[in-house]
């Protein structure tokens, strides 16, 4: 017998109650690794769906203005040049800069003013494939969406101001197009304007492989916009890039305040845990009284006293973290797929995350010792033999 063995045979003889300890502490450790992992999956999700309700990031080409007055009257700011972005090299740097993989959509844009029936109108061309992937809200009330490449989107106020309906034609540049459908109500600009398929109006207009401006939706929960819209800019040179920041914002208050609420709950969970080491500890130096005396009678330190209570402790908490993170592991993947996280359901096996639990943990279960760890410390010889 020694000073590493005493604790590890102490342990072993009151096995229901380190059974317990380790149970309840390994649930707490658990419970604290399926919230972080779960807080993980559930921000990148939440993102994922908040972005499909608007793009953040706005790229056009720079342009000049001047700003036209005359007789002390404003007449307002009149553009310079109208400039065009080439579709293909946009595109290109777009999903090539290093963040590429937290871009969710990017949908160019061309756009072209016209008059159906002497009303003037706008018409957008979109990709809608990626148009849909930023407004997940899209929904015809009449007819369908676009399928073909000669079909168009009416908003609401537009259909109803230039009375069209699904099957109606709309001239646009002298190319014909057909109304497939009219969009539901969204209460934004998009309710006044005309849709189509962005390379059929680009030909119309004999524009072929140009873009007025690209709308981007990027995941910032993983690194900031502003690092996204600086690799933006530098692959963009000759144009402008805002970051909507009011939408950034509002999406990173929502998604902080579920990972915040996670640790919270984290650190309740933990601290109990903690404080039943703690009380497990004080138990069982008042049970042993004798037993420390006695140690201290044969020559044992202060030091190695308190080295044997805090040693318990630890393998308490180096067992719970063990036992926990991999149950937790496991857990966090069971919720997942119960909430349907999509690929965000797979969390996988993290060595260094493991490494740092397992310290953190086995660090807090000695903290928690340390206040019984000391009284034990303090107890002296004679206070144990008298009890005999």
């Amino acid at each position: 017998m020694n000073i590493l063995t005493i604790p590890l045979r102490n342990l072993r003889r009151k096995l229901p109650r380190t059974l317990l300890m380790v149970a309840v502490f390994s649930i707490g450790v658990a419970s604290v690794t399926a919230l972080v992992e779960l807080s993980k999956a559930v921000g990148e999700s939440l993102e994922a769906k908040l972005a499909a309700y608007g793009a953040n990031i706005l790229v056009s080409p720079k342009t000049e203005t001047l700003s036209v007055g005359y007789g002390g009257m404003a007449l307002g700011d009149v553009s310079v040049d109208i400039k065009y972005l080439k579709e293909d090299e946009t595109l290109a740097a777009i999903t090539g800069i290093h963040h590429k993989d937290r871009l969710s959509a990017v949908a160019p844009k061309f756009v072209v003013l016209t008059r159906v029936a002497d009303v003037p109108v706008g018409v957008v061309g979109v990709d809608f494939a990626q148009e849909r992937l930023i407004k997940s809200h899209w929904h015809a009330a009449a007819g369908s969406l676009p399928g073909a490449a000669t079909a168009i989107l009416a908003g609401a106020e537009a259909a109803a101001r230039l009375g069209l309906s699904p099957g109606s034609t709309v001239a646009v540049e002298g190319r014909d197009f057909t109304v497939s459908g009219v969009l539901g109500t969204t209460g934004a600009e998009d309710d006044r304007l005309l849709f189509a398929d962005l390379h059929a109006l680009q030909a119309a207009a004999g524009k072929d492989n140009r873009i007025h401006f690209v709308e981007v939706a990027a995941l910032c929960a993983g690194c900031p916009i502003e690092e996204i819209t600086a690799q933006l800019t530098a692959a963009l040179p000759g144009t402008d890039v805002k970051a909507m920041q009011q939408v950034v914002k509002s999406r990173m208050m929502t998604v902080d305040f579920v990972k915040h609420l996670a640790l919270a709950v984290s650190g309740v969970i933990l601290l109990t845990a903690c404080v039943m080491i703690g009380l497990s500890v004080f138990s069982s130096v008042n049970e042993r009284k004798n037993e420390i005396g006695l140690l201290r009678a044969v020559g044992f330190s202060q030091t190695a006293v308190f080295f044997l209570m805090t040693l318990e402790a630890l393998a308490l908490g180096a067992t719970a973290a063990v036992i926990g993170s991999l149950g937790g592991l496991a857990a966090s993947g069971r919720l997942m797929a119960l909430l349907d996280l999509g690929a965000a359901a797979a969390p996988s096996f993290d060595p260094l995350q493991f490494g740092i639990v397992f310290v953190a943990v086995a660090a807090l279960s000695t903290l928690a010792a340390l206040p019984p760890a000391l009284a034990a410390a303090r107890i002296e010889p004679s206070q144990a033999l008298v009890m005999l």
